[in-house]
């Protein structure tokens, strides 16, 4: 009988505290849509296009050719920003960034975003948390994309 009733307030523990984090989860994703939600206000000029996965995207500059398709090498230039305006990491001075795209070399809203731009275009991404470090902080980059190796031709 003992060992049914340890089992059972076991069992309730960790019910409610699987339903304190689902709360928790639901009140910070809440507040990461307000910030966004916020962001968005605050720059009514910004004609951000949500996409189906969440990443708003704005084109700058459309650039010329064919978008970077997965496993394409990417060659681009960035600056990241959180939504309050200080920027948390750029690759300016240090020359382009390679990487292959789409295939989770990088945070998921960025490949996304970058898979949607062509050489030379320059766009604005407002990648939610989900689609980026999961830590209920949206993300701002201005991406140039100066090349492209196209390795799926």
């Amino acid at each position: 009988m003992r060992k049914i009733m340890v089992f059972t307030m076991f069992t309730a523990a960790v019910f409610f505290a699987s339903c304190s984090l689902a709360s928790k989860h639901e009140k910070w994703e809440k507040e990461e849509e307000q910030q966004i939600m916020n962001y968005l206000g605050g720059n009514p000029d910004l004609d951000f296009e949500k996409s189906e996965s969440g990443l708003y995207y704005l084109d700058i500059v459309i650039g010329n050719g064919m978008n970077p398709l997965k496993g394409d090498s990417v060659f681009i230039n960035y600056t990241g920003y959180l939504l309050d305006g200080r920027i948390f990491d750029s690759n300016e001075g240090r020359g382009p960034l390679a990487f292959p795209v789409g295939i989770g070399w990088a945070i998921p809203g960025f490949d996304e975003g970058v898979m949607r731009m062509k050489k030379g275009g320059k766009a604005m991404l407002l990648i939610p948390s989900s689609l980026a470090y999961r830590d209920y902080t949206p993300l701002l980059f201005e991406v140039e994309l100066d090349s492209i190796i196209f390795v799926t031709e």
